[in-house]
């Protein structure tokens, strides 16, 4: 009795969590492509962002973002 109860609830977290893996997995993605066509100063730049990006999955797409793809104008 009791297992049915929580069945529902552990499948929700388990589909949250595969939503939330997709869409950092496919953030990864995109930070990968962005890397790979923007223009850096330096080639070595780019040579370094995605091998930091293809070792650090997600965390490192989140670090790219916020250095590289919107920095602060101010």
């Amino acid at each position: 009795m009791i297992e049915t109860l929580f069945f529902p609830f552990f499948m929700g977290i388990w589909i949250a969590f595969m939503g939330l893996a997709i869409l950092a997995f496919v953030f990864w993605i995109l930070m990968l492509i962005d890397c790979a066509k923007r223009k850096f100063k330096n080639d070595n730049d780019k040579i370094i962002w995605i091998v930091v990006l293809a070792l650090t999955g997600w965390i490192g797409a989140l670090i790219y973002y916020f250095v590289i793809k919107k920095p602060n104008k101010h």
